[in-house]
């Protein structure tokens, strides 16, 4: 069974390439028959035959956000408000709401834009924004959290951007890295995605991969220690990649972060190349029996084989 991928009336397609064993620590991808369904403007998401509805929803194209993007919207349901609080000015100053717009200037469309206003090399600050799950009060187990982005695809300086998951009640400032599971690129790290956990991982998967046509991005809780983070590229899906590991802690708040990365020719809610945009996030609900104790004793007998569903 392919996946499929609905965004802004266009599917997308891939079936993402077997694997075999999984370990706490594997770096692979993804290998089954598990079809993810986004339909962004339709307002729904589920794991084909292994849920149904969803717990929260929001998109960019929301009624909410018809006049822009403010601190303290909460449009859609199960999330709470926007924090804008750890943004920074290229001087280090506090400066929540000026480097976040809506914008449709990427191939996502209309979407929560983050940028920076500092020029480079020399420029620095930080776009920072984030809301808690509140539906079910947090994560559970058997759910899905996905979102819809394009990350940036220049890298300057120490520039880039990360998404954290973790137990929170706001915004992670300039370099408080603690989550429960941080995933991000950064130019000094060598333009790759690498996910924390706990412990460092790299991966295969570039920024610029993922950067040129956006991105799905999904957290599979699997238990309350075992997880499954897929990078599913809109515009190269056979570079579908997946890590499996084990969290500690709750997951009840994400957080996106974007530093350093406007370029010195084009700042602003324009510049594509050094934007992080995101057209949208949801979460979805507990499965089906069958699949959830499936899902649950890979994590309690430490991700042991994914097998192909017939």
């Amino acid at each position: 069974m392919k996946s499929h991928f609905t965004l802004s009336n266009r599917i997308v397609e891939f079936t993402p390439p077997s694997v075999t064993k999984q370990n706490r620590g594997s770096n692979t991808k993804i290998g089954g028959r598990a079809a993810l369904a986004l339909a962004v403007s339709g307002a729904s998401v589920m794991l084909t035959g292994a849920c149904y509805g969803q717990a929260a929803l929001d998109v960019a194209t929301g009624s909410t956000y018809s006049g822009g993007w403010s601190a303290g919207q909460n449009g859609g349901y199960g999330f709470g408000a926007w924090s804008f609080n750890g943004t920074t000015s290229p001087g280090g100053v506090a400066d929540p709401g000026a480097q976040q717009t809506i914008s449709s200037s990427s191939s996502i469309g209309k979407a929560w834009t983050l940028f920076n206003l500092g020029s480079e090399p020399s420029g620095s600050g930080i776009s920072d924004v984030g809301r808690s799950i509140t539906a079910g009060g947090g994560m559970l187990p058997g759910q899905t959290f996905t979102t819809v982005m394009q990350n940036p695809t220049a890298y300057h300086f120490f520039g880039g951007f990360d998404i954290l998951f973790g137990n929170a009640t706001d915004n992670n400032a300039a370099g408080n890295n603690a989550a429960a599971i941080r995933a991000g690129v950064f130019n000094y790290g060598g333009n790759n995605w690498g996910i924390n956990d706990g412990s460092g991982h790299s991966t295969p998967l570039s920024g610029s991969v993922t950067g040129a046509s956006g991105m799905i991005l999904s957290l599979t809780l699997y238990s309350a220690t075992a997880y499954g983070l897929t990078l599913s590229p809109l515009g190269n899906p056979s570079a579908a990649y997946t890590y499996y590991g084990t969290y500690s802690g709750p997951i009840n708040y994400v957080n996106y972060r974007e530093y350093d990365g406007i370029s010195a020719t084009s700042p602003g809610p324009n510049d594509t190349a050094d934007n992080l945009e995101i057209s949208s996030m949801s979460l979805s609900v507990v499965p089906e029996p069958a699949s959830y104790a499936l899902m649950s004793g890979l994590g309690a007998a430490g991700l042991l084989f994914f097998r192909r569903r017939k």
